[in-house]
């Protein structure tokens, strides 16, 4: 675990996990993928090519719900012959994907500092939650909050200043965790505190925000954020 501000930050009342990718595993769509003959790597593009989707309406001006953009996102990928049942097919496994192992230590953990967390997505909180349930996790978080509410998707500011105003904490003492350096990047730019899980992509690039907190492993960084001072260092 490594701590490095880029900012003075304090020990976070609060903690969003980011949720695909950093709490449930996406390789659990790879079967369904192949099911409809498509080779297998083909998840990782489909999954990029939602999120550059997603994030360029948004910064259009609004976009379309998680499942419509995953659904145009899989025919590109695909086949755009597909037919409704074999998009369903696909889209349907996000209630199903697997929990990291990781998850449920970090989660037992904030418990027992007594520090809340929550599930943060811009896919629909009600999916998500039926695959932590699945998982055995989602009774250690408080609530699953989505921004499909606010017709975005991350990373703009406004999206985790919302999200704050939901969990009632201040940025400063509300801290984001994932895997995803574009996430924590949004975080850390809006005044969050950045915890960044190097799980997925190794080494934070150099072109992002510097997270707070970075390490291998979620319950890695948990302890990171723990370990923060309760007042500001100057």
């Amino acid at each position: 675990m490594t701590t490095s501000h880029r900012a003075p930050a304090r020990r976070p009342q609060v903690v969003l996990f980011d949720l695909f990718e950093t709490c449930l595993q996406l390789e659990g769509l790879r079967p369904r993928i192949e099911a409809l003959g498509r080779p297998g790597h083909e998840l990782e593009l489909f999954f990029a090519r939602l999120l550059h989707q997603g994030m360029a309406m948004t910064l259009a001006g609004e976009a379309p719900p998680f499942a419509v953009v995953a659904a145009d996102m899989l025919r590109r990928t695909c086949g755009r012959d597909l037919t409704d049942e074999q998009v369903a097919s696909v889209i349907d496994g996000f209630r199903e994907l697997p929990v990291h192992p990781d998850v449920a230590p970090a989660l037992r953990r904030l418990a027992e500092a007594g520090v809340t967390a929550y599930g943060f997505t811009h896919g629909s909180a009600e999916v998500a939650g039926a695959a932590l349930t699945a998982g055995g996790v989602r009774d250690l978080l408080a609530d699953v909050v989505s921004c499909a509410e606010l017709k975005m998707f991350k990373p703009p500011p406004r999206v985790y200043h919302w999200t704050c105003e939901r969990v009632a904490t201040a940025p400063a003492r509300t801290a984001l965790v994932a895997v995803h350096s574009w996430d924590v990047h949004g975080a850390v730019s809006a005044g969050l505190v950045g915890g960044f899980c190097e799980r997925l992509e190794g080494r934070i690039p150099d072109a992002v925000a510097r997270p707070h907190v970075t390490g291998p492993a979620l319950d890695d960084v948990v302890e990171g954020l723990l370990a923060l001072p309760e007042e500001p260092t100057p």
